[in-house]
């Protein structure tokens, strides 16, 4: 049902079982003669044939119908570019009303759970079908304990808004995921998976990192493609193997193995960092002061590095995997100098520092935003944002501008208030996914050349290549506009919330016209524009007193 409900989402629920029902029948011929004709096809193209066989499927779908003409996989992928996130043909999920939900998920509760987990496919066709599944999950959980409550409308809408939100977040995360796996293939996926489980499983021996990260990469690439039958299996499988071993991958998981299938994995991966071993001997010593790293470098120069990034990241779960990715490359780039010299071992003595101005550069950057956020508040700082990526992006729209100036605000809130070892990961974790979506939005429409280099030249540099991104020097301004600075007696009535919104509109144009100005200048015109609104605002006359000022 997942699986047709994203690929045709303007479907009725009606219309979608019929299709259910055809390859349930299938799957139940093929397991009774596994050498059937029709039981030797992929199980993705037993639905993608299934979908060509719909009856007027070119009048519901238009050009989408030619994608039948491909072969398989451009056929998919053909398919896959014709899904639609958040469509507004699709109404979100209607709740049955608070006097009847109850009786109705307790006389029906196949199709009432099967209604839910189309709806919301439908709503989200790049969601993977185990976690829909496990949101479903959740639903039947808030309606069990809902259900015993007086007020179960009241109940229903608090747990409501946190399923909302979980599926918003793991959306985000999935889709910046596949993102990732399809800009910069497999060997960058890898490397960042792989740091991540390191730090999350610091027990976990190398071989068996190596294991599960082979198999995650499966479950992504299906997911990705969006084969969801194949993508659940995988990943069912996967939770039953690290639940068989817990005790070699992590004492945090065993609460989510004690759950139904459905609801283990998205309990795993939301698991907190096992702690590190305690006797982790230092690095230096293998990495560094070893005579013999060229010999190793050399013999596998991919095994090599994966290992560097599994015994760095194990002991470091205080830096973001984007930082241990740059270190990694760094002393990539030292070995592969060094290498070649006639005494290897004195040119890589100095790494350690070397490695150290990546790490200095990551925290200053968090430690600095997050004491301006501290001090001088959210507000203000939002504008410094503005300022700052106007310059560096002026041909992008004022509301673009802004909604990513805000999505780095809440970036700030959400990662500041954490303690000191939980500061970085989050901040350019979070970071790299709102430059995600930036550069995925360039790809349609390209911003400038700065911009167009840091999206692809580097996945683990992409933070500090925007971070370190000046003006856009080959921009030519607009001509300027008299009409951006006519005011009204809006500015007077209008609630604060809607008046800081025009003055940061106002702020960006601004900048958009004058992408030169300094700090101080910016500061003048808008103690200006504060005062000129409080005196004007006090006259009787208003809209004069505005056309003077």
């Amino acid at each position: 049902m997942i699986t047709f409900a994203q690929y045709l989402q303007r479907c009725s629920y009606d219309g979608l079982s019929k299709l259910v029902k055809d390859v349930v029948d299938l799957a139940q011929k093929c397991v009774a003669n596994e050498d059937a004709p029709e039981c030797t096809k992929s199980l993705h193209s037993i639905f993608l044939d299934e979908i060509c066989q719909v009856e007027k499927l070119r009048d519901s779908y238009g050009a989408m119908a030619d994608c039948c003409s491909k072969a398989d996989p451009e056929r998919n992928e053909c398919f896959l570019s014709f899904k639609v996130p958040q469509p507004d043909f699709v109404q979100p999920y209607q709740r049955p009303a608070s006097d009847v939900i109850c009786k109705e998920y307790q006389d029906n509760r196949v199709p009432f759970l099967g209604y839910f987990i189309y709806s919301v496919a439908r709503r989200n066709p790049f969601l993977y079908a185990p976690t829909i599944l496990g949101l479903a999950a959740d639903y039947e959980h808030a309606l069990q304990s809902c259900c015993a409550e007086a007020d179960v409308g009241a109940c229903l809408d608090e747990k409501a808004t946190a399923i909302k939100e979980k599926a918003k977040k793991v959306s985000v995360k999935q889709q910046y995921s596949c993102g990732i796996l399809k800009e910069f293939g497999e060997r960058t996926f890898k490397a960042n998976k792989l740091s991540r489980l390191s730090q999350k499983y610091p027990k976990a021996p190398f071989s068996e990192i190596l294991k599960i990260l082979g198999d995650i990469k499966g479950i992504y690439k299906d997911c990705c493609e969006g084969d969801m039958l194949e993508c659940m299996d995988e990943r069912a499988e996967l939770v039953t193997y690290m639940c068989s071993k817990q005790d070699v991958f992590s004492s945090k998981i065993k609460h989510c193995c004690e759950k139904p299938v459905v609801e283990r994995s998205q309990c795993i991966i939301e698991a907190e960092f096992d702690d590190k071993p305690e006797d982790l001997p230092s690095l230096v010593e293998k990495y560094v002061q070893d005579k013999e790293v060229c010999k190793s470098y050399e013999a596998g120069h991919d095994e090599f590095l994966s290992e560097f990034v599994y015994e760095y990241s194990r002991r470091h779960p205080e830096f973001s995997t984007q930082l241990i990715l740059r270190i990694t490359k760094g002393y990539e780039t030292l070995l592969d100098k060094c290498c070649k010299t006639d005494n290897p071992a004195e040119c890589y003595g100095n790494a350690v520092e070397e490695l150290n101005k990546h790490i200095q550069e990551t925290q200053d950057v968090v430690k600095t935003n997050c004491e301006f956020l501290t001090t001088n508040g959210e507000a203000e700082f939002l504008k410094a944002l503005l300022i700052r990526y106007t310059k560096k992006m002026p041909q992008v729209s004022t509301d673009t501008l802004l909604e990513i100036g805000k999505k780095m605000t809440a970036v700030g809130n959400k990662c500041c208030q954490l303690p000191e070892d939980r500061r970085l990961p989050c901040s350019e974790g979070y970071l790299s996914i709102v430059i995600q979506d930036m550069c995925r939005r360039q790809e349609t429409t390209p911003v400038n050349d700065n911009v167009s280099h840091c999206c692809s030249d580097s996945y683990a540099y992409r933070r500090p290549c925007f971070t370190a991104m000046g003006v856009d020097a080959k921009y030519v301004p607009p001509a300027f506009d008299p009409e951006m600075f006519s005011f009204d007696e809006k500015l007077c009535t209008a609630p604060p919330a809607e008046r800081e919104l025009g003055q940061m509109k106002l702020l960006v144009n601004l900048i958009k016209r004058k992408p030169q100005m300094t700090e101080e200048q910016i500061k003048t015109i808008a103690d200006g524009f504060t005062a000129m609104v409080d005196k004007c605002c006090k006259t009787s006359d208003i809209e004069t007193c505005f056309g003077e000022e």
